[in-house]
């Protein structure tokens, strides 16, 4: 350890008459900046799924719904399965919209049977036949239109997103407000 701090010491010139100043490395400039912090960052993590980030982040959207739909596509929802992987005491981790299976992150958005109304009712509105992803990433992915533009494709993502959105308000409406599970509300 000692020779490779001697090593890297030597390539360093020391000059007497001049202030010593930090410098960023990951910005040409040396000025420590958070966008030179995100590219840098941005540069070294790359998901696979890096690209549909991207465009979800580029959705018109209400921020609050799309930062659910970012924490939808990472599992990152604090779903009752997820709060006891966690330590959290719970009386019970079955769904509270179906009362059938725990509630994932997964369960909740797609497979639950008042999320696959609330979707049935997205698609017969739009007018298309869809299968559906039990993914919330893959889901997402496919959720589009061959036959428009990729504007009205961004748009498109969008209702996903906001489909996304009321289906964890009204689950939230029913755990903490005593609401009523009615998938045609919250279309």
């Amino acid at each position: 350890m000692e020779t490779n701090l001697v090593q890297l010491l030597s390539r360093v010139s020391l000059l007497r008459d001049q202030k010593d100043v930090q410098t960023w490395g990951c910005d040409g400039s040396g000025s420590f900046s958070v966008h030179s912090t995100y590219e840098c960052l941005a540069k070294q993590v790359r998901s696979p799924h890096q690209e549909v980030f991207e465009y979800l982040w580029r959705i018109k959207a209400f921020p609050n719904t799309i930062t659910t739909a970012w924490r939808v596509l990472l599992g990152r929802i604090p779903t009752r399965v997820g709060l006891r992987r966690r330590g959290v005491l719970l009386n019970t981790i079955l769904c509270e919209l179906c009362q059938a299976k725990e509630e994932s992150c997964h369960h909740i958005f797609l497979e639950c049977p008042f999320a696959l109304k609330v979707w049935t009712l997205c698609f017969k509105w739009i007018g298309i036949s869809f299968v559906q992803h039990n993914v919330p990433l893959m889901h997402f992915e496919n959720f589009c239109l061959p036959q428009v533009s990729s504007k009205q494709n961004l748009l498109w993502k969008g209702v996903w997103a906001c489909v996304v959105r009321s289906i964890w308000e009204h689950r939230n409406s029913v755990v903490f407000k005593q609401g009523v599970v009615d998938a045609e509300e919250t279309f």
